[in-house]
């Protein structure tokens, strides 16, 4: 079972290190409305610039690994840290900082969301395959995959989509759930990480997730909901559940909880009126009464 670190405040202290996203969607700005809509403590390190909106991304800057390692190094010397959520680290020499720093200052709960691009927005997600724009150095690619195959080692649960546990198993993407949990174990069995195996991607009016580890298969079923709004889904998933499980949840418990609010959160979503592409989930939707 996951529990507060040893002297920790109720509010539990979430870290995000991710990339941004102007129009408040996706990226760090989503885990810190993720984070607050589930009774956390939200703190950011950006890893990159990111000019995005509903359509897609347009540009990067990407601050020197340095950098990297002074936000984080600032944030933990100072405060204590009850849970971290990773998401777009972009190159290799940026996931090899924050390796480090994890093995220096070994966080209590630490996620992983493998950011490896932006999709076409149909899939509202991210996955290196397809036609968006890449979220990681295009030069040194294949490093970049092994540096986050390597980091799988270094957390507790791993959220790829579909086809960034395709690319992390170095495998053809999975048409249909039963080879991606064969993969997500896979995944599981290399690394030792939990793997939160989600079926967003797959066809169908179904939509399981399934916390997977070498031995086991946790399902926590649900239905696809029929909304545009799908832009950061992935981003504010992964966030709702290092939070909750920093309140104290065990993972199936956090994973329950976060993938109903998510749900709700998608179909509130079009309210917001946000862009013109596939818009943003509705964070704070349970709070609207």
């Amino acid at each position: 079972m996951a529990t507060i670190a040893t002297g920790a405040a109720t509010r539990p202290r979430v870290l995000a290190v991710a990339g941004t996203d102007p129009t408040g969607g996706a990226g760090i700005q989503a885990d810190l409305k993720s984070i607050a809509a589930h009774g956390g403590y939200g703190m950011a390190v950006v890893t990159a610039l990111v000019a995005q909106n509903t359509h897609g991304v347009r540009a990067l800057h990407v601050p020197p690994p340095a950098f990297l390692a002074q936000q984080l190094r600032a944030v933990s010397d100072d405060v204590e840290i009850d849970a971290v959520k990773l998401g777009m680290l972009y190159s290799a020499d940026l996931v090899d900082v924050v390796a480090a720093w994890l093995d220096d200052v070994r966080p209590p709960i630490v996620v992983l969301d493998p950011v490896l691009g932006a999709t076409s927005e149909t899939h509202g997600g991210g996955g290196l395959l397809d036609d968006g724009a890449r979220l990681l150095d295009d030069d040194t690619a294949r490093g970049t995959v092994a540096a986050l195959r390597a980091l799988c080692s270094h957390v507790d649960v791993v959220t790829p989509n579909i086809p960034e546990l395709a690319v992390l198993c170095g495998e053809p993407e999975a048409a249909a759930w039963d080879p991606a949990v064969v993969q997500a174990r896979a995944l599981a069995d290399r690394t030792g990480a939990t793997v939160l195996l989600k079926g967003g991607h797959l066809a169908g009016d179904d939509c399981p997730d399934a916390l997977v580890t070498p031995t086991s298969v946790t399902v926590v079923p649900g239905r696809r909901v029929g909304s545009t709004s799908t832009h950061g889904t992935g981003c504010s998933l992964s966030s709702a559940l290092a939070t909750l499980a920093a309140s104290g949840l065990p993972w199936h418990e956090a994973l329950t909880e976060a993938k109903a609010w998510l749900a709700g959160a998608i179909a509130h979503g079009e309210a917001l009126a946000v862009g013109s592409g596939p818009g943003p989930v509705d964070h704070f939707h349970h709070l609207r009464g």
